[in-house]
């Protein structure tokens, strides 16, 4: 018979031999199957599965579409050009789901239906107008007369800037402010140049510039485009690389748009609508090829002829449209000619623009205040400093 002390040895030894067997188990474990599960390889040219490949596929999913908040976009518009809550027009200003149309129907009153807002198109999600009012900073960076982008230096500029922008949300807490930087990059001449064509295209380094200021504080550009004369079209065709970019919209000053052979300058010039909605079909068209949100097109104005047959101009959803009074002067004279050229030929949106010093060539020699603008109807949604 076996002593105690030999069973004991042989139930030792056994016991000895299991545990090896299962702690081997568990390093196999971990050699062989986690590296599998969790994609580690160990030991050179040791290939690997990757979870993915264990696991059934799993289909990504898109991204959502942004969608436009059409109850927001028309209660704006309506806000905008001081239509009443209580006014049967409020309650009549609707929009069609089959035609992307927004404007008034019909009402029961005596009143007279508004001019603002003016029936037009639903922009595509994205859009900046009216969520957002821009105030813009104007100017060439190589003239000191041409606009405060070429006044001050970058950080002078920017700390200007960015206190408007202030001031603004501050004046109308409502709604949030966009900052711009409207660079002139085709500029009218009073010589007519090798072409003949009276206008000279700033170099490439100067926009980017302009995309350089506008990154630090988060904003967009406007090249603004006078052509002299050359066409709306050659001039517009020629910035196609940066108006592919999200962030640059084009502006176009139809005082420098000469139809004859005066030189810029001598005569005040006009652009069509014609060439306009070239113009917005060109913009649309680089916003649907390159699924950009939509452009902004402002134009200025400060007579009635230098935009023709404004009744035809078109906004699509990749395109909105602004018309800004570009006049300079006292406020009352500012304010005479914004109820003249801008309140009466309503086009999309209205704009402003303020001249820090010309405007205080006139008696009283004062800037329009905020207060003021904000109640100017319909009420810019797009504010330029020169």
């Amino acid at each position: 018979m076996a002593s105690a002390r030999s069973t004991r040895g042989y139930y030792y030894a056994w016991h000895a031999v299991v545990v090896c067997l299962f702690v081997g188990t568990i390093a196999a474990v971990a050699y062989f199957i986690l590296p599998a599960l969790t994609s580690v390889s160990y030991g050179v040219g040791t290939s690997s599965s990757t979870l993915a490949a264990i696991l059934p596929a799993t289909k990504a999913q898109p991204k959502p579409k942004p969608q436009l908040d059409v109850k927001d976009y028309t209660r704006r518009l309506l806000a905008l050009a001081h239509v009443a809550t209580s006014s049967p027009w409020y309650a009549a200003f609707t929009h069609s789901t089959s035609s992307g149309q927004v404007g008034f129907g019909t009402a029961s009153t005596t009143l007279p239906k508004p001019l603002w807002p003016p029936q037009t198109i639903l922009p595509k999600a994205g859009a900046i107008l009216p969520f957002k009012r821009i105030v813009a900073y104007y100017g060439n960076f190589y003239s000191k007369q041409m606009g405060i982008l070429g006044e001050y230096d970058k950080d002078t500029v920017l700390t200007r800037l960015r206190a408007e922008v202030e001031a603004w949300e501050a004046a109308d807490p409502t709604t949030p402010v966009m900052p711009a930087i409207e660079y002139i990059d085709v500029t009218a001449q009073g010589a007519p140049g090798k072409d003949g064509k009276y206008r000279l295209r700033m170099p490439d380094s100067q926009i980017d510039k302009a995309l350089e200021y506008a990154a630090e504080v988060d904003g967009i550009v406007i090249l603004d485009i006078q052509v002299g004369l050359s066409s709306v079209k050659e001039e517009v065709e020629m910035l196609r690389d940066y108006l592919a970019k999200p962030t640059v919209h084009l502006a176009i000053d139809p005082e420098f748009d000469m139809q004859g052979d005066d030189a810029p300058g001598t005569v005040i010039g006009t652009t069509d609508a014609a060439a306009i909605n070239w113009t917005i079909e060109h913009l649309s068209k680089l916003v649907q090829e390159y699924d950009l949100p939509p452009k902004i097109l402002l134009l200025h104005r400060f007579t009635q002829k230098m935009i023709t047959n404004y009744q035809d101009i078109a906004p699509t959803p990749e395109v909105q449209v602004v018309v800004q009074m570009d006049g300079w002067g006292s406020p009352e004279r500012k304010k005479g000619t914004y109820n003249y050229v801008i309140a009466p030929e309503p086009v999309q949106f209205a704009g402003l623009k303020i001249f820090y010093k010309n405007d205080l060539k006139e008696d009283p020699p004062r800037l329009l205040t905020k207060e003021e603008i904000l109640n100017l109807k319909p009420t810019p949604i797009f504010i330029q400093y020169q």
